[in-house]
């Protein structure tokens, strides 16, 4: 065998490994409970050798700790140590989370901030919660399709019409509700639109029962979206109230 075959799949065995690393710690943050090696090796649909092995250095280097015998493992707080300390070292977070929580208090909604991928998808960076009991509720790490997507949506219109085409042309425009834009050439027209108008939004095209609004936002050459997100209901009725504390938060986030 060639000395770079081998290395190709040795490179895609550690990336499968640490893939099912990631896969654990989301299965104990979906489960919310112990596991035992029978129970994770299920979910996680590898062979019981193999999540033997995973859970075995997971557990030697702190990560997971054995709840009883033959109880099964739970997650320690190591890793929610090291995610902490990553996050407030985030110069760029720590420049948005102000103004989230500001934009929060003033709409009573969820505030999302978020970029595109080079995939074409919008990754949320950061997530402020409305403390109303009925909200819209996201996390950090989600992914979303760019032209149902208000974040996106923004992004989109703050693109040259080079860059845009590019992202554009990798959307399939498949229908997620009876709202959803139904082809590229309808969603530059609204991109248009919208542009003139300084914001953006999703009303029911994502989710049914989901509106927002979002703004792009330019920090260090780069251009990411800012998003007021709820009960379509509520949005649609504070349009106004809501896109002038995006603005504000906008203009906040320029200086």
């Amino acid at each position: 065998m060639a000395e770079s075959e081998t290395g190709d799949k040795a490179g895609q065995a550690s990336v499968k490994t640490a893939l099912r690393v990631i896969e654990i710690m989301e299965i104990y943050a979906r489960e919310g409970r112990s596991l035992t090696l029978t129970e994770l090796a299920k979910l996680l649909g590898a062979p019981m050798s193999s999540c033997l092995g995973l859970i075995r250095t997971l557990a030697s280097l702190g990560y997971l700790y054995e709840t009883g015998r033959r109880q099964g493992y739970y997650p320690t707080s190591r890793l929610l140590n090291i995610a902490q300390r990553i996050s407030r070292n985030d110069p760029l977070l720590e420049r948005v989370q102000p103004v989230l929580e500001t934009l929060r208090d003033a709409t009573g909604e969820t505030v999302i901030f978020g970029k595109l991928q080079d995939d074409g998808r919008v990754l949320y960076l950061e997530v402020r919660e409305s403390q109303n009991p009925v909200r819209y509720t996201a996390t950090p790490g989600e992914l979303r399709d760019v032209h149902i997507n208000s974040i996106g949506r923004a992004i989109l219109g703050a693109m040259t019409d080079a860059a845009r085409d590019a992202a554009l042309a990798k959307v399939s425009f498949q229908p997620r509700t009876g709202r959803t834009v139904a082809s590229r050439e309808a969603l530059e027209r609204e991109i248009a639109m919208w542009q003139q108008q300084g914001w953006y939004p999703n009303f029911g095209e994502s989710f049914p029962d989901l509106g927002a609004i979002a703004v792009p936002v330019e920090i260090g050459g780069a251009v990411y979206g800012m998003s007021v997100a709820g009960p379509i209901h509520r949005v649609e009725s504070s349009v106004d109230p809501i896109v002038a504390a995006l603005l504000r938060g906008q203009d906040a986030l320029r200086t």
